[in-house]
């Protein structure tokens, strides 16, 4: 049985670069988590040593600083396919190009000064092979919380099963979505906004009998606003708050008092698309 090399790739991870537009006195900022990877005719490099097809990881890194100053950061979106085309464009070898964005977000305090928000993380994936590209945006640590309007009750039963059924309960959650666009050419900040406001309007808005359920209603909601995303996938971890017993203080608890834990915890994760609209290929 013959041993061969299988698929690869190699890049730059964890380049950080944060740029500022001085636009007078009013600056903008954008602070910026950079990873590229590249594939393509490379196996010689892992088969003889040759690195003559090799763009160095660290001339990777440079090009995103270069970039930056170059052209801007006019959306994560956009800088990354401006990242993923250079590379396919710019060396003979590399045949596909895959540069992935975390934007972390700043509230603005005056015309130069910024508070590092607290908030979830804005990301943006681009991918590019010479003729198609394929962009996906995405968000993380989304925490939303519903003190009421859920319930969860009527599941399956067994020898093992300890959870009682509750027509009120709190509803917290950490959303990670990631939504592929069906095409390349977009106003990504206006869209993330528009997606943004969706997720939270759904799940504000939804009297949620699962996770599943408020799941589907987010998904679905984006997609209405949004007729150029293809499809959403949704990852929600159940972040559990459970009534305290205060009985044996003579306390009764009127679902007032919580205990919120963080392990272990279950999570629900799902894709909602688009009727004939075929679904990407691979774990994007």
């Amino acid at each position: 049985m013959g041993i061969v090399l299988g698929p690869n790739r190699y890049g730059k991870a964890q380049v950080r670069v944060v740029h500022v537009v001085r636009d007078g006195d009013r600056h903008t900022l954008r602070d910026l988590d950079v990873r590229t990877a590249l594939a393509g005719d490379l196996a010689a490099t892992h088969l003889t040593g040759d690195n003559s097809q090799v763009l160095p990881t660290d001339s990777q890194k440079n090009t995103v600083y270069a970039f930056a100053r170059k052209h801007g950061v006019a959306s994560p979106e956009a800088f990354a396919l401006l990242l993923a085309r250079h590379f396919v464009h710019s060396q003979p070898a590399v045949r596909r190009a895959e540069v992935a964005v975390r934007e972390f977000g700043w509230q603005r305090l005056g015309q130069h000064s910024f508070q590092r928000g607290g908030a979830e993380t804005r990301t943006a994936t681009a991918t590019y092979d010479g003729e198609t590209v394929r962009v996906v945006s995405g968000l993380t640590d989304l925490v939303l919380l519903n003190t009421t309007n859920s319930e969860f009750h009527g599941f399956v039963r067994d020898e093992y099963t300890t959870l009682p059924e509750t027509t009120d309960r709190i509803l917290a959650t950490a959303v990670d979505a990631r939504w592929r666009h069906l095409d390349a050419d977009a106003d990504w900040d206006a869209a993330y906004r528009q997606v943004r406001e969706a997720l939270v309007a759904a799940f504000v808005e939804t009297y949620s009998r699962s996770l599943q359920q408020t799941l589907y209603a987010m998904g679905r909601r984006v997609l209405e606003a949004r007729p150029e995303v293809a499809e959403i996938k949704l990852s929600l971890p159940n972040r559990h708050h459970i009534p305290v017993d205060l009985s044996p203080f003579g306390l009764d608890n009127p679902n007032a008092v919580f205990v919120a834990t963080d392990q272990p915890y279950g999570v629900i994760e799902g894709t909602v698309g688009r009727d004939g609209v075929a679904p990407a290929d691979g774990d994007w």
